[in-house]
């Protein structure tokens, strides 16, 4: 028979659960690499401040659902600068891991504390994409993680770069999303009031257009206007 065939009735099983694809608050790991001033000087893929917001955003989605964030700089203190201050702003007690090597996943302190939060789902943004953020990628899909990288919250030094990095890291398995993606695939349900308020907030503040829908929905609809 033809690969292409329609499943019959009775080979079609739907129940109201979720895919192991997707990403929770249990199963991920948010990593931030090199969102340092020297790293975003070269960026030449994207605008920057688009760049910042897109981390910050994500990393504000990470705080809301408790999910283990790593923090990653390179040569903060001879080359790129300090870790990015509105990123260091949303986790002021967060240890930074200060690294000498490109690939962050080659430092063993970087390795250590990844494998400290028992998550196999690794959610990845960086500078620049077709270094920090690809090399590490890669090397994590060879030893059985799965990665998604945050397209929006990463910055190469070309358009170019950036497209051919997304695309290398795609090809290799990687998972590419972006920032808003990502929390609203943590809330899932606007039923969940304990991270709604939370959710709403973080969309209003960075998330442009449907930020500004949903401070206009809450003004005119009422407190539950996002869902």
């Amino acid at each position: 028979m033809g690969l292409n065939r329609e499943l019959t009735d009775a080979e079609i099983v739907a129940t109201p659960t979720p895919s192991p694809d997707l990403l929770t608050p249990d199963n991920s790991v948010f990593l931030f690499v090199d969102h340092q001033p020297q790293m975003f000087f070269g960026v030449g893929s994207g605008d920057r401040t688009a760049i910042v917001n897109a981390t910050v955003g994500l990393a504000k989605s990470a705080k809301a659902f408790n999910v283990p964030v790593i923090l990653s700089t390179v040569a903060a203190e001879t080359f790129s600068g300090p870790l990015l201050p509105q990123l260091a702003e949303v986790f002021p007690k967060e240890p930074v891991i200060d690294r000498s090597t490109m690939n962050p996943w080659e430092d063993s302190a970087f390795i250590e504390a990844i494998k400290a939060t028992g998550r196999k789902k690794i959610v990845l943004a960086g500078l620049w994409t077709e270094v920090c953020v690809a090399l590490p990628a890669l090397s994590a899909l060879a030893q059985g993680y799965e990665v998604y990288v945050v397209a929006d919250a990463c910055g190469g030094l070309t358009p170019e770069a950036h497209e051919h990095a997304i695309q290398r890291m795609i090809q290799a398995g990687v998972v590419p999303v972006t920032w808003i993606t990502v929390l609203l695939e943590l809330q899932r349900d606007w039923a969940r009031t304990e991270t709604y308020d939370a959710v709403v907030d973080i969309a209003m503040e960075h998330d442009g257009a449907y930020g500004l829908g949903l401070v206009y929905a809450k003004k005119f609809i009422g407190a539950n206007a996002a869902g």
